[in-house]
């Protein structure tokens, strides 16, 4: 079944992320999407996408990547999919029927596949143009009605909404609400790239937060590999 819906483009954050997606679609054969790589966070995204021009109106994008929840209900590895994106109390939807069609198409799989993960989630992001580290502070925002947060997904929704671009947004949590993760803030650039030195000294100075950090982006991002290999090929998971 590849590229069933079918989807032009795959949108997807720099670095890992965007690495775990190209070795879930290496080796599918078939039409398979374009995947470009995006930076991390909402300004850099959205100049991005301004000097971009890479997408034609009435186009199915699809943004992938992981995410952080904020809720007791969604923990390390759970495949969530996008009802709507909150920012600052604006909300914006995600393709309904795009939306339900990857639904459909991922629990369908499971179904069949006893070795897959979990049916996705149908949840509501928030939107932060910061990073979001403090278990605190994430299930204060869950108070909120957001289930999972990110750095992208307004910014995505609002500039392809304008331009008649059809969107869904489909991630894996990477971080629980019951537990810091490392403040990471100073080492994201004004261009939304990493900074390895920052890095570095972020994850050193909170060494358990950093050890919980890896161990859940390490899960995430092996279930974000799979399900990505899921939407576009029949092939039995690893």
């Amino acid at each position: 079944m590849p590229n069933f819906l079918p989807i032009n483009t795959i949108l997807v954050p720099q670095g890992a992320e965007y690495k775990a997606v190209c070795r879930g679609l290496s080796g599918v054969a078939g039409s398979i999407p374009t995947v470009v790589a995006i930076p991390v966070g909402m300004k850099p995204l959205l100049k991005y996408l301004e000097q971009g021009k890479f997408l034609a109106p009435k186009s199915r994008v699809l943004i992938m990547g992981i995410c952080g929840s904020l809720s007791d209900r969604y923990t390390v590895g759970d495949i969530v999919l996008y009802e709507d994106c909150v920012y600052q109390g604006k909300r914006l939807e995600c393709d309904r029927t795009f939306t339900a069609q990857l639904h459909s198409a991922l629990s369908t799989d499971v179904i069949n596949r006893v070795s897959s993960p979990s049916p996705p989630n149908l949840v509501k992001s928030l939107t932060s143009d910061r990073l979001i580290w403090s278990a605190v502070e994430k299930r204060r925002l869950g108070e909120m009605a957001a289930d999972v947060v990110d750095m992208e997904g307004f910014t995505a929704l609002e500039f392809f909404n304008a331009a008649g671009v059809t969107v869904a947004m489909l991630r894996v949590v990477s971080d629980d609400c019951q537990h810091d993760i490392p403040d990471l803030t100073p080492a994201i650039n004004s261009d939304g790239s990493l900074n390895p030195l920052p890095l570095a000294m972020g994850m050193l100075r909170q060494p358990f937060a950093a050890t919980r950090l890896i161990r859940g982006s390490l899960t995430a991002l092996k279930v974000l590999k799979q399900v990505t290999n899921r939407l576009f090929s029949g092939n039995k998971l690893e």
